[in-house]
């Protein structure tokens, strides 16, 4: 079952550029979905649009049967609760604690004041540390998020998300920051998302053989457009170079 349907999706940024063409795709639920695809082909974009942190032009988006596109304010703040996001240089609050930024991800549930006042139940403040645990990182609760290293903010970061308790995660370009073994652990936890905890995961890479490796799938984009769409073990040297427009020597991998 689709959890996800993007149908002829396009946007553009100004009359001259069009970012994405007529994108078609799905994701089922509980897929791990990697999006690969040179620099400026669209993909953190095409994230972007999935949550409307930017507004397409053209086409739909169908989420959980909603229509991304046609949602008000109010149902788009609701929507992005089941929407989680996770990016390349964390996005998190470097003076506050772990814990802290973890349960910034229960925003989505709180009035203004609640968020703004840090007021959270005993179950949302264990859920957070569960997490923590989860991903091995829960003895630094309560170190400011400045003093870890790149993979150790990556995981406050997946906590973040997987706080939201949401059905889809956007991760966009993960381990772009991150050196290989850093690179290892996060993609094993995102896959123990997929796998274990039945959470949909979309995700932008560079890493060729990454993608090959972790994915249910995987959605090619070369300027744009989709150029492959399909079963990772089916990606060829010769897709991957039309997805680059490069010679197999050349490509990123990991």
């Amino acid at each position: 079952m689709s959890l996800l349907r993007v149908e002829g999706l396009g946007k553009s940024y100004n009359p001259e550029t069009k970012v994405l063409k007529d994108i078609h795709f799905e994701v089922g639920t509980g897929e791990f979905v990697s999006i690969i695809g040179p620099s400026g082909a669209g993909k953190s974009t095409l994230l972007r649009c999935i949550n409307r942190m930017v507004d397409f032009n053209e086409g739909q988006i169908i989420f959980d049967n909603q229509h991304v596109g046609n949602l008000t304010k109010k149902k788009l703040r609701k929507l992005r609760t089941n929407i989680a996001m996770i990016f390349q240089h964390y996005n998190l609050v470097p003076r506050l604690t772990v814990i802290e930024n973890v349960l910034h991800g229960r925003f989505g549930y709180k009035t203004t004041l609640q968020g703004v006042l840090g007021r959270y139940s005993e179950e949302e403040k264990e859920f957070a540390f569960s997490l923590l645990e989860k991903l091995g990182i829960a003895e630094h609760a309560y170190k400011r998020c400045d003093q870890l290293s790149g993979g150790q903010q990556q995981r406050v970061g997946i906590c973040r998300a997987l706080i939201q308790e949401p059905a889809l995660v956007l991760c966009d370009e993960p381990i772009a920051s991150l050196d290989p073994n850093s690179s290892r652990i996060i993609m094993d936890y995102l896959k123990s998302i997929s796998s274990e905890m039945g959470i949909t995961c979309l995700v932008n890479l560079h890493q060729v053989e990454v993608a090959q490796n972790y994915s249910d799938r995987i959605v090619g984009l070369r300027n744009g457009e989709v150029v492959f769409n399909g079963r990772s073990d089916l990606l060829t040297q010769e897709q991957i170079q039309n997805i680059y427009g490069l010679k197999s020597k050349d490509l990123i991998t990991a």
